[in-house]
């Protein structure tokens, strides 16, 4: 079974993150927050796009779902504080 963690290490080893966070309990379904400077210029399908690119065939094999809210730094830091 997939767990929140795995998800996190994956994107991280694609991608470089200033923030995450992955949640998700049963194993298919999940939710993720994820803050990088590569976000910066892209649309928000872009940028899931790339997360989808760093889990690769994990997101039509193992992961039934994951909604995730993607953000650059400067995003994070205004909402955040």
């Amino acid at each position: 079974m997939i767990t929140s963690q795995q998800i996190e290490t994956w994107i991280r080893a694609a991608l470089p993150c200033d923030f995450i966070k992955v949640e998700g309990d049963d194993g298919q379904h999940f939710s993720a927050v994820i803050v990088s400077a590569k976000f910066r210029d892209l649309m928000r399908v872009a940028q899931h796009q790339l997360v989808y690119r760093a889990l690769g065939e994990r997101m039509h094999n193992e992961i039934h779902a994951l909604s995730m809210r993607t953000m650059t730094p400067e995003e994070w830091r205004a909402e955040n504080g």
